[in-house]
């Protein structure tokens, strides 16, 4: 969030701010400013109420794991989409502009209305419903290519293509020159008849 809406921050009981540099002298006693923060750990806290993100893939995976509601504040690329799919889903709130208003009911409403917190948790147990724990996953997976000597009947055909057709230019040469003797072709017949209709009218007169 930037500096000049930290006396939204008033509003709330108790507030963790990722910021680097000098603590604003108008920064309440009621928030702790920290420049780095182990954000997972936060985020697995059971007081820690609402996630005020920009919504970048880490952190919104990390919310949905730990079932923390997201007051999402977008900047650009990815973090529009990514808070979209959480609104559509009913966990979080998307901020487009901010300002003291909309920024603490927002706020109120994600803290009081229980939908945004149920929602989150059901994202939360349909993220963690696995048939084994991930680091268990990981171990086989990386046993299997060890047993399998690398695991080649897994390879796509991908791996196998030449650069030109992975990248797909052959098919792009192909569509140009179609078009292009459509577009010649469709010249010439214009031409044609122009000429035509041009020697008709000269032997006329």
């Amino acid at each position: 969030m930037h500096i000049s809406y930290i006396h939204l921050f008033l509003i709330l009981n108790q507030v963790i701010w990722k910021h680097r540099g000098k603590r604003p002298s108008t920064l309440g006693n009621n928030t702790l400013m920290m420049d780095w923060m182990p954000q997972k750990d936060l985020l697995g806290h059971p007081q820690i109420k609402v996630f005020v993100a920009h919504g970048g893939t880490n952190g919104v995976q990390e919310a949905i794991y730990y079932g923390v509601p997201v007051l999402g504040i977008p900047l650009f690329f990815d973090q529009y989409d990514n808070l979209l799919r959480l609104q559509k889903r009913g966990a979080i709130i998307q901020l487009h502009e901010v300002n003291g208003h909309s920024f603490e009911r927002a706020v109120k409403e994600v803290l009081h209305k229980d939908s945004y917190k149920e929602s989150i948790q059901r994202l939360s147990r349909l993220h963690r419903d696995q048939p084994m724990p991930p680091m268990d996953q990981a171990t086989f997976w990386i046993e299997y290519v060890i047993r399998h000597r690398g695991a080649p009947h897994l390879r796509t055909e991908a791996h196998r293509m030449p650069w030109y057709s992975y990248h797909c230019l052959d098919v792009l040469l192909f569509l140009m020159t179609s078009v292009g003797v459509v577009l010649y072709s469709v010249f010439a017949v214009i031409r044609f008849l122009f000429c035509k209709r041009k020697n008709r009218k000269y032997k006329q007169s």
